[in-house]
């Protein structure tokens, strides 16, 4: 299914995430881990985009879509994955991840990324009428306001490299 035009502002920062997740996970295959460079990357995003983006999520699209039954178990699991992943997040800006945490952290965001796309989005889409959507991507548009346009850039230390 095409992704609702309401939806696609929250969408563009789901790949600004995944990107970060890509190169988390062949950072940590590779073994080339600045955890301080990762961390401080890690806190910015969160600052800059993400923080906004779960309060958005939280305020306009998730009470939206819990009023359909079908969507509710999904809604709480996603709000419990939000409580994790801003777990996440402080032990990132308090620099208390280890490689193996860090590792984790991606695989924890992927995951969340991929389910909000794959259920939430979709099912918002099959249950929701274009008003409903309409209304929802009008409260996005201004909870978003504050986030960042542009994608982080990776620094020196988070940047991929070629394998030599």
């Amino acid at each position: 299914m095409l992704r609702d035009k309401n939806l696609i502002p929250l969408s563009h920062q789901h790949q600004h995430a995944l990107a970060l997740c890509v190169r988390i996970d062949r950072a940590t295959q590779a073994g080339d881990v600045d955890l301080e460079a990762w961390q401080a990357e890690i806190q910015q995003m969160f600052e800059q985009e993400i923080a906004i983006h779960f309060a958005a999520e939280e305020k306009d699209l998730f009470p939206a879509a819990s009023r359909f039954p079908e969507l509710q178990g999904l809604i709480g699991t996603l709000l419990s994955d939000h409580a994790a992943l801003r777990e996440c997040f402080a032990g990132a800006a308090e620099r208390r991840l280890d490689v193996e945490s860090l590792r984790a952290f991606g695989q924890q965001l992927s995951t969340h990324i991929r389910r909000e796309e794959r259920e939430l989005f979709e099912g918002v889409q099959r249950v929701m009428s274009p008003d409903e959507l309409a209304r929802v991507g009008a409260a996005l548009d201004s909870a978003l306001a504050g986030a960042s346009d542009a994608c982080i850039l990776p620094n020196a230390a988070t940047r991929l490299r070629p394998k030599t």
